[in-house]
Order: C-alpha cells, then structure tokens, then sequence
C-alpha cells in the first residue's frame, strides 16, 4: 500500500534567487522629484529664465527622464516603461492642477478685499463706477432668478426627451432626435443669445428682462440635463421593468414608479451639473439682460443684473474700485458654483447603492 506525501502549505520552497528583480525603493518618486525642481531652479537662474513656468516645465521633464533611465538601469526595460506612463500621469495632473490653484489663489486673494456683509447686501445703485463701495445684491438676485427661471424650463422637457429616447424612441424621429442634442451640446452660449435676441426682442418686440435670459440659458441647459439623464436611464436594469410588466402594470406607471425612483439620484447630480454650468455664462446674459445697478426683482419685466455680468460691467470700467468689485464678485461665483458641485456629490453619494442592498 503506497502513501502520498504532501508539502505543507508553510513549508512552500523559497523563490529561486533569479527570480527576484531589484527594485527602486518607495522613496524614489519623490527624491527624484526634489532633485528635478531643485535642478530646475538652478537651471532657471543660471540662464536668466524669469517665467516660473518655464522653470516647472524642466523640472516636469527632468522628473520624467530620470524616473525613465533609473528604472530602466535598476529594474530593466519593461518597469521603466511602467514607471514612464506613471511619471506622465503625475505630470499631466500637476499640469492640470497648479493653475486651478493658482486661480484660486488670486481670486481668494483679489477677492477678499472687499468681500463682506456690505457687499453681499447692497447694490450699485446711486454710485459712481470710479467710487468704492457698492455690493452685488442685485446680481444675486439676477442670477438666481435667471438660473431659476431656466431650470423651471430645461428640466422636464430635458427629462421628458430622455425618457422618450430611452423607453419609446425608435426609428427616424429618435435619431433626429439624438442628432439635434449632440449639436446643441456644442453650440456655443453666443449663439443661443442670438436666437432668443432675434427671436424674444427683435420678431415680438419683448424688451431686456431676465426672462428672456432665462430662456437662452434653458437652451444650453437642456442638452446637458437630456444627455445625462439619458445615461441614467440607461443603467437601470431591464430586469426591473420587465417584472413589473410581466405584473400587468402599464408602462407608463413603471417608469414613474420604477424606473425613475431608481435612476433619481443620478438624475438629480446631473440637473445639479446643469445648473452649475449655465451659472457662469456671460454672453447671452450680456445680450439679453442688459445689466441694470439697481435692484429688480421681476425677472419678466426690466433689466436685471447677474454676477458673470456684474464682473464683466465691473471689469471694463477700469479703476482700482470697479477691480476690486470684479474679484470679491467673481469670488461669490466660483463659491455658488463650488457649492452646487458639492450638493451634486451629496446627492450622489446619499442616493449610491448601499453595499449589502
């Protein structure tokens, strides 16, 4: 009778000692990385280089040659070549990164000059251009009501398109459908000024309001609010509405009741998105709302104001006040929109699928 013998598992053989390859160690990233920027600021002035830019540029390439040609004589060819698409990574981030930085720096640090309850609580009416003081009360207003006013609009013919693309549409009314979104994705906001302008005030004869700037910004917002609406839709699974078909329910009742609860939350992020992205637009505004320094509160009736426009007005008139009025603006608009985004991955994250669900 023969007996089988087996290794324990604890008792594996050790690796051959050709199979072990050397290895840069962990702290190699980041010293090469103090070598180049150091490198890069000797280099920069030694040779008279002002730009701090160009300096970052060959610290970026000097990070990326030498990561490539230490890992290639330590680890060989085919780490280095993992360790040159890494180092591109870093690079590409940091290149993305430094200006949104510095974008914020300067405006938290233009902006904060006059940025305070005064400001956000008055307007500019009765005050000269080239005197301090005023605030942007009424472009708050203006860009609330105006955004408020095309998300009212956007919103359900946005979601009621992509409910038609994603559960009726089929054949050639669904693809000229799909066609026009894909185009007005990418038309640019003048262009949509232009249309309510000719269209709104020039055909009917309506004067500037901020309702007929809440129309050009439902233009642009409606093909983000389709599209993505559109994807969750999508994700929802067939299985879902197939069950509650096969229960005899119409199918109108299981988007309303099924479909549309599950894909909510993705729904909403984007609607958030949307209104984020048309916060900020300044040409239709500028064309359509006038700008007024008063406060107006009918948005159907009179020019408005709104904070891109404020900080356009402001800009232009080109004195030490007005500048200083165009940064605490800007301020306030990259926090309103900063908040939105923030409301966008709360809702995201609160309507996620729980592990375990």
């Amino acid at each position: 009778m023969s007996t089988v013998t087996t290794r324990p598992a604890d008792t594996a053989a050790p690796l051959p000692k050709g199979l072990k390859q050397r290895r840069l160690p962990s702290w190699a990233p980041l010293g090469i990385a103090v070598v180049s920027v150091a490198a890069a600021v000797g280099a920069g002035m030694l040779f008279g280089l002002q730009s701090k830019v160009q300096w970052g540029l060959i610290a970026a390439l000097l990070f990326v040659a030498v990561s490539f040609a230490l890992a290639s004589a330590v680890e060989g060819r085919r780490q280095a070549k993992d360790r040159l698409a890494t180092s591109l990574v870093w690079v590409c981030f940091l290149l993305a990164v430094v200006p949104l930085a510095s974008l914020i720096w300067t405006t938290v640090g233009q902006g904060s000059k006059v940025l305070d309850g005064y400001f956000l609580t008055h307007s500019m009416a009765g005050l000269l251009d080239i005197q301090p003081g005023g605030g942007i009360y009424h472009a708050i207003i203006g860009t609330l009501e105006q955004v408020g006013l095309a998300t009212l609009i956007a919103a359900p013919i946005g979601l009621l398109t992509a409910i038609y693309l994603v559960e009726y549409g089929k054949g050639t009314l669904a693809k000229a459908v799909t066609f026009f979104v894909d185009v007005m994705t990418g038309i640019p906001s003048i262009v949509a000024g232009l249309f309510i302008l000719s269209f709104w005030l020039l055909m009917l004869g309506f004067d500037y309001s901020g309702f007929a700037g809440a129309m050009s910004l439902a233009i642009l917002m409606m093909p983000v609010v389709v599209r993505s609406t559109e994807e969750m839709l999508k994700l929802v699974p067939n299985e879902l509405r197939e069950a509650s078909l096969a229960l005899g329910v119409p199918k109108w009742r299981t988007i309303t009741k099924v479909v549309l609860p599950t894909a909510v939350g993705g729904i909403t992020t984007g609607l958030v998105l949307a209104v984020a992205r048309i916060a900020g637009e300044t040409a239709p505004i500028l064309l359509l709302v006038y700008g007024a320094p008063y406060i107006n509160n009918n948005p159907f009736e009179g020019a408005q104001s709104s904070l891109p426009l404020y900080v356009y007005q402001q800009y232009v008139n080109g004195n030490a006040a007005s500048y200083d009025r165009a940064w605490a603006a800007a301020l306030v608009l990259i926090i309103f929109v900063m908040l939105l985004n923030l409301v966008a991955r709360g809702i995201a994250h609160w309507k996620a699928p729980k592990a375990g669900h």
